[in-house]
């Protein structure tokens, strides 16, 4: 989106605001005509109030990351990679904020937000917009996405599809690496429900015993140890195939002698909110670990399913998670996304953003070969740094070296902001 679209954007945003238009009837709901009568603009605030809602205007935002995976105009393997993005911030959202909202209303807090919302009105507001944000992601996925990579040479494939080569290698690698990893786990009367990950992706397979035809449930957590899309080595091309489906092809070997009736996949999000009363924590650091320990055990907050999921399955599933109808996310291309950033790294140049080096500051650049003395600079007036379009390492880096080395300077002191696992 050029800065002239934005630019248009904003100023059509404030007309129709300002005018309270009506949406006509071939608008989807949610959706206000912009002034110029061409486009539709995401309208969250349906209130007669001058307030946007922060959970929808979040959910705007992130709208505006599926956006980008939807323009063709961008590199493919960046659309794929910002579908992720989409797929995993839409994850930290359910576990902070809507995880926030649950709370409110198990705690029957019914003070409303200044667009005039109680929690319970923001959560069915949040569910009715993820839905219809989900349908675009998934039709980007399926209609327009998988067919131009599938184009490129990159695919996700089923195990039917593959030469018998490539078979066999994934039979080797599931009973060398995969298999003694998993744990299958009963669901009956006689077991506990077991617990489910935040976050993980699991199997729910349906079993019969042959010797009396006793129906079964298990239960089989994906394990996140090996990457979600799988390699194969046989070809020229960049084929994967979904972890998933190379345990499910051989779950006669994790159940011997039943038969596998059926095979449904799910995932669960748990409250991961961090919330503690630091002025009340005798010790922070213990009151930070026990914290983070009770989000380990987190109630859940979400339950995706395959759109094929079997009605018993999910009612079993909607009680032992203690969650409602409205909870469940229906997916019926793949479930889980997020997993999709191992595409974006296939190594196709020609598919992605052309690298940028970042650029001097103009405010640090040495004039005549002599370096900049960063705190005489910044004595004179503030500086504005645009990264990671003006070089890191000519301004904040080099303003830590110099005060490093600098007598004067007593202590460094500094904050880290969500650093990367790297």
């Amino acid at each position: 989106m050029s800065f002239a679209e934005i630019e248009s954007f904003l100023a059509d945003w404030n007309s129709v605001n300002a005018s309270k238009v009506d949406a006509p009837q071939n608008i989807e709901p949610g959706l206000v005509v912009a002034a110029d009568g061409r486009s539709a603009i995401p309208s969250f605030d349906l209130n007669n109030t001058p307030y946007l809602n922060r959970e929808l205007s979040w959910l705007a935002f992130n709208a505006r990351v599926l956006a980008i995976a939807k323009d063709a105009t961008v590199p493919l393997l960046e659309r794929v990679r910002f579908l992720s993005i989409y797929s995993s911030n839409l994850d930290e959202f359910f576990q902070v904020r809507v995880a926030g909202l649950k709370d409110q209303v198990a705690g029957e807090i019914s003070v409303v937000t200044p667009d005039g919302r109680s929690p319970a009105q923001q959560l069915s507001a949040i569910a009715e917009t993820v839905r219809r944000f989900n349908r675009e992601k998934r039709a980007t996925f399926r209609e327009s996405i998988r067919p131009a990579l599938l184009a490129n040479d990159i695919s996700i494939r089923g195990l039917a599809e593959l030469a018998q080569d490539d078979v066999d290698f994934l039979s080797e690698l599931f009973h060398s690496r995969i298999f003694p990893v998993l744990t299958p786990l009963a669901i009956d009367p006689g077991h506990p429900f077991p617990y489910i990950s935040d976050l993980s992706l699991n199997l729910v397979v349906t079993l019969r015993d042959p010797a009396d035809d006793r129906q079964l449930f298990a239960r089989l957590e994906v394990p996140d140890t090996f990457p979600r899309l799988l390699g194969l080595p046989s070809t020229e091309r960049s084929d994967f195939v979904l972890l998933e489906d190379v345990i499910s092809h051989h779950l006669d070997v994790l159940f011997p002698g039943m038969t596998v009736a059926a095979k449904q996949y799910f995932r669960v999000t748990r409250n991961a909110d961090l919330t503690y009363e630091d002025e009340e924590a005798d010790d922070l650091l213990s009151a930070v670990e026990m914290e983070l320990r009770r989000r380990r055990f987190g109630r859940a907050i979400r339950l995706e399913v395959t759109a094929d999921i079997d009605e018993q399955i999910l009612g079993l599933l909607i009680h032992e998670l203690d969650l409602e109808i409205d909870d469940v996310y229906t997916e019926d291309t793949l479930l889980d996304m997020t997993g999709l950033d191992s595409l974006a790294n296939v190594g196709r140049p020609d598919l992605e953003y052309a690298p940028w080096t970042p650029v001097t500051p103009s405010a640090f650049r040495p004039l005549d070969g002599e370096r900049v003395d960063l705190f005489a600079r910044l004595a004179r007036g503030d500086v504005l740094l645009h990264h990671p379009y003006e070089s890191f390492s000519r301004s904040v880096a080099e303003l830590i070296h110099q005060a490093a080395v600098d007598n004067k300077v007593l202590a460094i002191k500094m904050t880290l902001y969500r650093t990367s696992g790297d």
